[in-house]
């Protein structure tokens, strides 16, 4: 069974739209930025147009649905334990985080290739340069 879920909220200063999706016991999320408010016509124009183009996060173990639980303040109380254990935000926020992570290593390591290769560049254009020096011309 596949499920989508779409959130939008101001995150100042522009509409963000989080995309959940959950399938077959797997969790991904995605996120775009909308500039104004958009209407629903608006999401549901965005869904059918761009939701092949969504960059979703790798796909997680989908956390299991409990049951109602049978007293409100119960329920406060392992909410706050929730929270006090994983810390504030939500699933979708936590993924989207660790794909910012994901990039950013990723970043690291393409950037510090880049850097490696131009010091050799470099160091090759001197050594020639010593070279022709040396030559007499």
């Amino acid at each position: 069974m596949h499920r989508i879920t779409c959130t939008v909220f101001f995150e100042d200063p522009f509409w963000v739209g989080v995309w959940e999706r959950t399938s077959e016991g797997t969790y991904s999320c995605a996120k775009a930025t909308f500039g104004a408010e958009p209407s629903d016509a608006e999401v549901l124009a965005f869904l059918l147009n761009s939701y092949p183009s969504l960059l979703f996060s790798k796909p997680y173990a989908a956390p299991q649905r409990q049951a109602a639980l049978p007293n409100p303040k119960r329920a406060q109380r392992l909410a706050a334990h929730a929270v006090q254990a994983t810390g504030i935000g939500t699933k979708a926020q936590q993924a989207l985080k660790s794909q910012y992570e994901a990039g950013k290593e990723e970043h690291k390591v393409i950037s510090r290739e880049q850097r490696l290769t131009a010091e050799e560049r470099k160091f090759q254009l001197k050594q020639e340069k010593k070279k022709a020096k040396h030559r007499g011309h």
